[in-house]
């Protein structure tokens, strides 16, 4: 099963294919971490909180 990078967290296989770059194995972020975001091909922190 697929694991976020950042946290550890479970992500689907759909997830996984949609958001794992060619070059790495896993996603490097998921819609579980609280202090990273995706921001097109890149991922930087977060500028404030998630609204959960």
């Amino acid at each position: 099963m697929p694991e976020c990078q950042n946290c550890g967290s479970f992500v689907t296989d759909a997830y996984a294919r949609v958001f794992t770059p060619n070059e790495q194995g896993a996603p490097r972020v998921c819609p579980n971490c609280e202090d990273k975001i995706r921001d097109g091909a890149e991922v930087r922190e977060a500028r404030s909180t998630r609204r959960t």
